[in-house]
Parts: C-alpha cells; sequence; structure tokens
C-alpha cells in the first residue's frame, strides 16, 4: 500500500520566489523549515511558535541585498533575525509558512576599530560580548552592558534600542550609534556608516532604523561609539526602609557622584528571597531582611582612591538622612562580582521559580516608588496570590514589574503605566506581544505618524509584518 504523501508545509505561491532566492543565495544559504540548522528560529520565552517558509542565510550586505531584492519583486514578507533574544517576538515569523526569516548571524566580522575617533564598525551578526572585547583590546569600552550579552547580535540591539545597566552613565543604543548600513525594503543599500558627532544635514535617518524592529529595513552594519575604559569601580549594596526614599537617594547619587555614577539597580526582598531560594550559592549580604535594595555602582579612568571616598561619602550621607537604613561596600572585585550577581540572577531565579508575567515598564524617575506601590495593590485585587517581583534600572525610570503567577495582570499594568505618564516598553520594543498595548496607550496622531513612516518606507509591508503595529489593510 502506498504511503499517503507528505503534503508541503510551504504554500505553492511562493516556489517561484524560493528557487530564486536559491539561486540567488546558493542552496545550502535557502534552509527548509525541517532542516536542523533553521531549529534556531524560535521564540526565546516561548510564546509563540515559530513556522517560517524558509530561513535565509546571507553571508554580506550584498546577498541581503539580493535577498530582499527578490523577496521585493514577490511581496514574501521578510522578518530579520539577529541572536534571538527577543521577549516580545519582533523575531518570530507568524502565520504558517508564509513569512521567510533572514538571519544576519553570518555577517559577523568586526569590520574596523578606529582608536582616534573612538568608533568601532562591526556587522549586524557580531555578538555584542565580542564587540565589548575587540573594543577592550584597543584600550577602550563599549559600554551596553546586557544579561544577554554573550548571545544578543548587533543587528538586534538596534533593531530593539536595546538599554541595559548602562544607560544611566552611557544612554540607550540610540547614543551609543553613530552611524548604519542597512538594506531597505525595495533592496537597495543605505551607506550611512559615519563617525561623526556633528552632521546637522536634516533627517536623522539611523534613528528611524534605530528600534523600528526591522519593519523598515535590515540593519547590516553599525558604527559605535567607544568611550575611554574605566579603570576603577565602586560598588555597594544599600538596605533601604521603603520606596518613598527613592527620588532623595538619587538625586544624592547623582550630586555626590556626578558623572561617575553608572548603574542604580533597584531589587525587593521578594526577589532576594527568590534569589535565595532558586540559587543556593547565593548569600544575604545582611544579617536581616530589608524591604528594599539599590545597587550602586560608580567608575572612574582615574584615582581609585577618590572614587572609593565619594561612594563611601554617599553610603554615610544616606544612612544619616533616612534614605538608607544599613549599606554593604564591597571591598574587592570579588564582592563587587557577587552584589552584582544578586541583581543579575533575578531572571533565571524567576524561571526557575515557574517564570512569571513580565512588563518592562518605565515611569517618571519622580514616580518610581508610588507607581509600584499603587501596581502590587492593583495586581493583588485582581490577582490574588499573584507575586511581586519589581526590579530595575532605577536610575532611568525602568522598571520590570514582573508578576508569579499572574495571568491577567498586563492590563491592569498597562492601565496604571498610562496613568503615570510611562511607557508600557523601556527597553524590550514592541514586536507582536505588546503591539495591543502600545495601540491602547498612544493617541491616535502618534499612532497615525508611525504608520506613515511605515508606509512611506515599506510601501508593499513586506518589512516584519504584523509587529510594532497591526498589517495595514491597504493594497
Amino acid at each position: 500500500m502506498t504511503p499517503p504523501a507528505t503534503p508541503d508545509p510551504v504554500p505553492a505561491a511562493l516556489a517561484p520566489a524560493l528557487a530564486e532566492l536559491r539561486r540567488a543565495l546558493g542552496a545550502d544559504r535557502v534552509l527548509a523549515p525541517g532542516d536542523a540548522a533553521a531549529g534556531f528560529v524560535r521564540d526565546e520565552r516561548g510564546l509563540l511558535p515559530a513556522h517560517p517558509a524558509a530561513v535565509l542565510r546571507p553571508r554580506s550586505t550584498a546577498e541581503v541585498a539580493a535577498a530582499v531584492s527578490v523577496c521585493a519583486r514577490h511581496r514574501v514578507p521578510v522578518v530579520p533575525f539577529a541572536g534571538g533574544t527577543g521577549l516580545v517576538g519582533g523575531a518570530i515569523p507568524l502565520g504558517e509558512g508564509t513569512q521567510v526569516v533572514l538571519s544576519v548571524r553570518e555577517l559577523n566580522r568586526i569590520r574596523s576599530v578606529d582608536v582616534p575617533d573612538f568608533a568601532l564598525t562591526a556587522e549586524a551578526g557580531c555578538v555584542v560580548a565580542d564587540v565589548q572585547r575587540a573594543a577592550a583590546e584597543a584600550g577602550l569600552l563599549f559600554p551596553l552592558r546586557l544579561a544577554s550579552e554573550g548571545s544578543c547580535r548587533i543587528g538586534g540591539v538596534v533593531a530593539t534600542n536595546a538599554g541595559g545597566s548602562n544607560v544611566l552613565r552611557y544612554g540607550m543604543t540610540r547614543e551609543l550609534v553613530l552611524g548604519l548600513e542597512a538594506v531597505l525594503p525595495d533592496g537597495r543599500i543605505w551607506h550611512g556608516l559615519r563617525t561623526l558627532r556633528k552632521d546637522n544635514t536634516g533627517y536623522d535617518l539611523k534613528q528611524l532604523l534605530i528600534g523600528s524592529e526591522g519593519t523598515l529595513g535590515v540593519v547590516t552594519a553599525a558604527t559605535l561609539r567607544l568611550f575611554p575604559r574605566p579603570r576603577h569601580r565602586a560598588v555597594a549594596l544599600l538596605a533601604l526602609p521603603g520606596l518613598d526614599v527613592l527620588p532623595g537617594l538619587l538625586a544624592l547619587a547623582r550630586e555626590l557622584l556626578e558623572e561617575r555614577l553608572s548603574a542604580l539597580e533597584l531589587f525587593s526582598r521578594t526577589g532576594l528571597g527568590l534569589v535565595l531560594a532558586q540559587l543556593p550559592s547565593a548569600k544575604d549580604p545582611f544579617d536581616r531582611p530589608h524591604p528594599q535594595y539599590v545597587l550602586v555602582e560608580a567608575i572612574a579612568t582615574r584615582d581609585g582612591a577618590a572614587l572609593t571616598a565619594a561612594l563611601e561619602g554617599l553610603l554615610a550621607e544616606a544612612i544619616e538622612h533616612g534614605l538608607a537604613v544599613d549599606a554593604v561596600p564591597a571591598l574587592d572585585a570579588a564582592q563587587a562580582r557577587a552584589l552584582w550577581a544578586l541583581r543579575e540572577a533575578l531572571p533565571e531565579a524567576e524561571k526557575r521559580a515557574g517564570g512569571a508575567v513580565k512588563h518592562d515598564v518605565s515611569v517618571p524617575l519622580g514616580a518610581i516608588g508610588a507607581f509600584i506601590e499603587t501596581a502590587e495593590r492593583a495586581v493583588a485585587a485582581a490577582c490574588p496570590g499573584a507575586v511581586v517581583n519589581a526590579f530595575g534600572h532605577v536610575g532611568d525610570g525602568n522598571v520590570h514589574f514582573n508578576v508569579l503567577s499572574g495571568e491577567g495582570s498586563s492590563a491592569v499594568v498597562h492601565r496604571l503605566v498610562g496613568e503615570f505618564d510611562g511607557s508600557v516598553s523601556a527597553e524590550h520594543g514592541i514586536g507582536v506581544l505588546k503591539r495591543e498595548a502600545l495601540a491602547a496607550t498612544r493617541s491616535p496622531v502618534e499612532l497615525a505618524l508611525l504608520r506613515t513612516v511605515k508606509d512611506a518606507l515599506d510601501p508593499q509591508g513586506i518589512m516584519n509584518p504584523g509587529k510594532l503595529l497591526e498589517e495595514s489593510t491597504a493594497d
């Protein structure tokens, strides 16, 4: 008996485009969904299925341009894919075998390190940690600091305008990009790699692409800002009496540490308790529990003794003025790493505890404490039994308001973010998971302007459709 034929998972309408892509890139560069090497296309959080028609693996900007040109002629949707570490589904193909994924992983060369200009040009597939190392080998610093820096890639951090724990000192990715090279939705290459700090010649085109989540084109390379490498680092953990002291503590830290202040990281007793319970190697730095903690870091290129003295002065004044009830300074690099490990272990501890509903939000600096307390009460009322683990980059207003056993909490949290004049996405982007939240919290004028930009640069709507904005209904 003849076994039934296995249906082709790729729609027949895509066959001509895929055949042309194989001719343009090489058959081994166009992977079928079932190929083992195509398995890297997955959602980091496991919330969205990935069913691409094919995975394209170009090796150069020219090959990216050739692939996008083919897709534009055949009106095949293209989903740019870099490291796959995003948390909002921004690089996951939608539908069943109707979109192709274009991976930039093999565009992984560091093209140049320009020491006099404090600049480095890296292709989109370069891992962030490799860029950090290349800068360090030149005696400089690439300051983007992310939990996923060992696997996320430059194309992804540019597309999502990634943040991290050094934003307070160095800014978001937007502030770290001097120039871009990108393939536009029609296949043309925009050669915008520059090292200029001042270029007042009209619209800043690179800023349209930064944070656009692959909806306006494919970033293939970026020229990045470098900085003098800090030679001294001072770290301490403060125990706070409550959240109401945060504005005063932030103001004091800015006053005493000035531009040397590089990080202010907040986490609660709930978060520290999760880390201590889930990670046996972790140790509580204090002899008794406290409701809130703030990790402070300051850096300097010279005079480490003065840096240490400034941080010690902050700790003393914070305790004297009731902004902190206790403090543990790191006496050496090992202790500094141990204190940072408590903050950085929070996502892993959440995962081991069963996972959480994640809310990456931001509010004005002076409202952080009030927002967290208000949102905790609202979530408790709406989701009995839910446990809030609120932590984040308090120096720039970014709160990761995560809720364990908190199904249904997102509507509550996002409503309150709007009431506090905040943002539903501080650093992770919109993707598909926050698309409705964006639509609900931005004015019709703002949404119309976003749509105008999208339609102008991508009139066929083939670049990462369904992400950030709803797909256009226009023909």
